[in-house]
């Protein structure tokens, strides 16, 4: 067994609760069972508001998503190129769960939609899985050691770590799938944009002293992590996690049309961490919060460990360069990221606005969609705030 992380492991106290409880876990295609805002809690007329504000605060329906996303990034061609698939998205919807029951839903919760980076938080879980089996030996590796693939020769990226690639530290220099690296070299991800010095081609540092949203470089991770399976990501993530949680059959995971490499004789697409060139994760709100829900118990879903715990502190302990941020999770450290509601909340987050919120303390899960970005804040505390 490897040794528990040595760093602030926020959810000391709070995980053994969580596996001790008597806890329910919804079948395939069962009738999710439902429970009453009042048993559950919740204040109902507070939990009403909560959802009404989520209602109110629906991002603009994009129907041209390609677009959309050429003006928010506003990149030079040819790299602004859209290369991965797209769909117009439904409107706003969500679910809140309670000790795993059903507290609150709107919208259309089975529709399948792009998710953009909180495709990101998937790629971690493929990380996961890839730690648990002994595929990556330690985070602390130069990836270098296991993928030679060009992509991590020296002088500079051959001292990038697993851990660097998670925590968006590695400073990764190339380019992938024809996007250079500079093209989201100082991107602006914080809650008000815009990104003015985003593309600029200032000077790397080493690896593991600079914090970069950077897509080129997270789409650099899952490739290597499809070097280290030899099997596409969506293959180990269904066969891993999606079934064994059932999820429905309705989710995919998209790469790029030039995406393709050959592995042993057979050439499998690498996927993307986001739909900033289109791609990602196609997902629907219920099955996203089946997801959280796992991560909530702590990896295990009816009894049987699908993510270690040990992975799971790892994946949650605050990056040195930006506490707010785990192995391509969001963090609440410090509650900078949302002051009114606990410390030990996570997310996998990603554009218009697509979240998924794990709130251990009080074994919350909640998912919205599509929700203007600038309400994410007041969003998560209405529903914190409806708690009695």
């Amino acid at each position: 067994m490897r040794g528990p992380v040595d760093k602030n492991d926020l959810f000391k106290g709070t995980r053994s609760i969580r596996m001790n409880r008597m806890n329910y876990f919804p079948e395939k295609d069962a009738r999710w069972e439902r429970i009453d805002p009042e048993k559950a809690g919740f204040e109902p007329k507070r939990l009403d508001e909560a959802v009404d504000f989520a209602v109110s605060a629906e991002a603009d329906r994009i129907t041209d998503v390609k677009k959309a996303l050429l003006l928010k990034m506003a990149e030079p061609p040819p790299y602004d190129e859209i290369i991965g698939p797209v769909k117009p998205h439904a409107g706003t919807n969500g679910l809140i769960l309670k000790n795993g029951r059903i507290v609150a839903e709107w919208g259309d919760t089975r529709r399948v939609d792009m998710t953009f980076s909180a495709s990101k938080s998937y790629i971690s879980i493929c990380a996961g899985l890839a730690y648990d089996r002994g595929l990556i030996q330690d985070f602390h590796e130069p990836v270098c050691s296991r993928v030679d693939d060009g992509g991590f020769d020296p002088p500079h990226n051959h001292k990038i770590t697993w851990q660097h690639l998670l925590q968006q530290t590695s400073e990764w220099e190339g380019s992938l799938w024809g996007k250079p690296d500079w093209i989201d070299r100082d991107r602006d991800v914080s809650i008000s944009e815009p990104q003015t010095q985003k593309g600029t081609q200032r000077p790397l540092q080493a690896p593991g002293t600079y914090f970069e949203y950077n897509d080129v470089r997270v789409n650099r991770t899952a490739l290597a992590l499809l070097r280290m399976f030899k099997r596409p990501l969506p293959e180990v993530l269904k066969e891993s996690i999606m079934d064994p949680i059932g999820a429905s059959d309705t989710w995919q995971w998209h790469g790029y049309n030039n995406s393709f490499v050959d592995i042993d004789g057979r050439s499998l697409q690498s996927v993307s961490g986001g739909g900033h060139w289109g791609g990602g994760l196609f997902i629907n709100s219920r099955d996203h919060a089946r997801v959280g829900y796992l991560l909530l118990r702590g990896g295990v879903w009816d009894k049987n460990r699908l993510l270690s715990e040990d992975f799971l502190s790892r994946a949650t302990t605050p990056c040195d360069q930006n506490p707010g941020y785990g192995y391509m999770f969001w963090l609440n450290t410090g509650k900078t990221l949302s002051p009114g509601i606990p410390e030990t909340s996570y997310f996998a987050r990603g554009a218009g606005a697509n979240i998924v919120w794990i709130e251990p303390e009080n074994d919350l899960v909640v998912v919205f969609r599509w929700v203007v970005k600038e309400k994410f804040t007041e969003l998560c505390e209405k529903v914190f705030a409806a708690l009695r």
